[in-house]
């Protein structure tokens, strides 16, 4: 099993914040199929502020390009990833038009 760190931001506005939140809470549930679908065992994702960081646990056949190519053939996922543009705003470094950005393991006991 392997293990992926991710961050994001969202747009500094609690209103908004509070609606992703609850997005969150009652998450579509095509979207847990096509997250459990592509190999992601277990998935968190944890906020201070308006800023996310998202722990993933996936098996060995996970890649992210075979679930980018999984997500953009499932129409109800393309509308998920509009609605959350609502939402998020890219972390600082990210490149244009990503969204979650892997972050470098540093340290680990």
């Amino acid at each position: 099993m392997r293990k992926y760190a991710l961050g994001l931001d969202l747009l500094n506005d609690p209103q908004l914040i509070d609606e992703y939140v609850d997005l969150h809470k009652n998450i579509w549930p095509e979207i847990k199929a096509s997250i459990s679908a592509s190999g992601v065992l277990n998935m968190e994702i944890y906020r201070f502020e308006n800023r996310l960081f998202m722990l993933m646990e996936v098996d060995d056949l996970f890649s992210f390009e075979k679930k980018a190519d999984m997500d953009a053939s499932n129409p109800k996922v393309q509308e998920w990833e509009q609605l959350m543009w609502k939402y998020q705003s890219a972390i600082p470094g990210a490149m244009d038009g990503e969204k979650w950005v892997l972050m470098d393991k540093i340290f680990e006991l």
